[in-house]
């Protein structure tokens, strides 16, 4: 279950003018501050990725720009689901002391995470990429464009919910 809360609007502005995306900002300062085990996390960041999957899915024809950032944001929390999942340790210890993921710490984990699973991973995360920056940034993006990308977005999800769910995780042996 997700849950609204309401934050001030100032805050919110003063998040975007720094380029930080409040939601995002939000849940690394509540798994930080309630000092969350990986697992807890790993499934708080599952279910958004699924949240973000659908409405994408549901904003294609309405909203392709909305469409476009919502399945990049599904993507990006199937990597730090990975990172997670996978004890990425060089690249989670940087983002715990940097309390935020910069585009540098996504890439070098969708690097490792690509290692595991292969080269479709990178792939699918450049198609990700493309929407983030073609479809919601400079809105370029029509309803076909985005709908072409969708399947490779779903494959991340699905697959990221089938390791974490059906797999024993590699931390634990």
């Amino acid at each position: 279950m997700v849950e609204k809360v309401t934050i001030p609007s100032i805050i919110i502005e003063e998040l975007r003018r720094r380029g930080l995306d409040p939601e995002d900002v939000i849940l690394d300062a509540l798994i930080r501050v309630m000092d969350l085990d990986p697992d807890t996390v790993i499934e708080a960041r599952v279910e958004l990725a699924i949240k973000y999957l659908n409405e994408g899915r549901e904003l294609i024809d309405k909203d392709p720009v909305q469409a476009s950032e919502k399945l990049y944001k599904a993507a990006e929390e199937c990597v730090k689901v990975l990172a997670q999942y996978y004890d990425l340790k060089d690249i989670l210890t940087k983002v715990n002391g940097r309390g935020r993921w910069t585009v540098t710490e996504l890439e070098k984990a969708v690097e490792k995470i690509s290692e595991k699973l292969g080269e479709w991973f990178t792939t699918a995360w450049d198609d990700a990429n493309y929407l983030h920056v073609w479809g919601f940034h400079e809105e370029k993006l029509d309803p076909e464009a985005v709908r072409t990308r969708l399947p490779y977005i779903e494959r991340m999800v699905n697959e990221t919910i089938r390791l974490v769910k059906t797999s024993q995780n590699p931390r634990n042996g």
